[in-house]
């Protein structure tokens, strides 16, 4: 799944008798195809185009497809790199003791940031009427918020128990 929960404890300094460990929960985008799967389909697709213009060698005919097969070979790598310039989204929730705090790093590198008293925030799965299925919220501090949009159905509904389960605690 393209989410981990992580435990650090609180340094002994700062550890009161009833203090408990910051939690923190990293979600980022599932990306299917690695950038080296993405160099081998560009390859691929090159020479799947090149092997029938093998015949056209020495004729004009060739200089006249080939410009459409570099085309489309640099269409696809362009769409295949927005893709994943698009899909460079980090988004941290931190819950502390007292606090949870949500910071999301958008593709473009400006951050969101979002807090709250822990014993206020609360979780929402809203099956229908948001941007997608089995949309997750966070509200409290007099805002509500997004979380884990970019995730998939199935883990979006994996993931909302958890997240309950970690703000009652």
């Amino acid at each position: 799944m393209p989410y981990i929960w992580s435990i650090s404890p609180t340094a002994p300094s700062e550890r009161a008798p009833d203090a408990t460990d910051v939690q923190e929960l990293k979600l980022w985008p599932h990306n299917s195809l690695p950038p080296r799967g993405a160099a081998a389909l560009i390859l691929f697709l090159f020479t799947l185009a090149i092997i029938p213009m093998l015949g056209l060698l020495g004729s004009a005919v060739l200089w006249g497809l080939l410009p459409f097969v570099l085309l489309m070979v640099a269409g696809t790598w362009y769409a295949l790199e927005h893709n994943y310039r698009q899909r460079r989204i980090l988004e941290v929730l931190t819950l502390s003791r007292d606090n949870a705090h949500l910071v999301r790093t958008n593709p473009n590198g400006q951050t969101q940031e979002w807090e709250c008293n822990q014993y206020w925030a609360r979780a929402e799965m809203h099956e229908k009427g948001g941007p997608v299925p089995f949309y997750i919220t966070l509200s409290g501090g007099g805002r509500e918020v997004e979380i884990g949009a970019f995730l998939a159905e199935d883990e979006r509904k994996a993931l909302y128990p958890e997240l309950v389960r970690k703000l009652r605690r």
